[in-house]
């Protein structure tokens, strides 16, 4: 058996459990667990993070001129000129100064695309989470005849004119 280190190794075609979607979520968990214990900690020596997010994706708030700037994705640096970092268990918010202008921002965790802290080497990627459509309504199965042996009588009367 060999570790999985990225989701594009996982085969699809015949994966009826969903390895890929379930990998997806658990390395989104190692983010939230790392800017948990940032928030509760604060960054011990050397580490930073780099945590790149699509802005367009439901549930991002930033200021709207944020959002006109960069309309696709924003990087935001959690390294010396953060504050009030607050992690719950779908997104993560954060002030950050832009242009020397202190800003809140919410961040779904299924927004965030990248996640690095350069200084050990680590880097996550991610593709946009997939939401699972609903599940189609089971079909009725056809009534069985309660004897199968027997042969179905069809009523002609109902297809008479008066």
């Amino acid at each position: 058996m060999r570790a999985v280190t990225d989701t594009k190794d996982i085969p699809t075609k015949q994966d009826l459990i969903g390895f890929a979607p379930l990998v997806e979520r658990a390395l989104r968990g190692v983010v939230r667990e790392a800017l948990r214990k940032v928030a509760r900690d604060g960054l011990p020596g050397d580490h930073h993070f780099y945590i790149t997010c699509r802005t367009g994706e439901g549930g991002v708030e930033l200021p709207p001129y944020l959002r006109a700037k960069f309309p696709e994705e924003i990087t935001l640096v959690l390294q010396h000129q953060y504050w009030d970092l607050a992690v719950d268990d779908e997104s993560f918010s954060v002030s950050l100064s832009f242009s020397g202008k202190t800003e809140r921002l919410l961040i779904p965790f299924t927004a965030v695309s990248g996640f690095v802290d350069p200084s050990i080497d680590f880097g996550l990627q991610f593709k946009p989470a997939v939401v699972e459509p609903p599940a189609p309504p089971a079909e009725e199965p056809m009534p069985k005849p309660e004897n199968p042996d027997q042969p179905k009588v069809v009523k002609l009367d109902s297809f008479r004119r008066s």
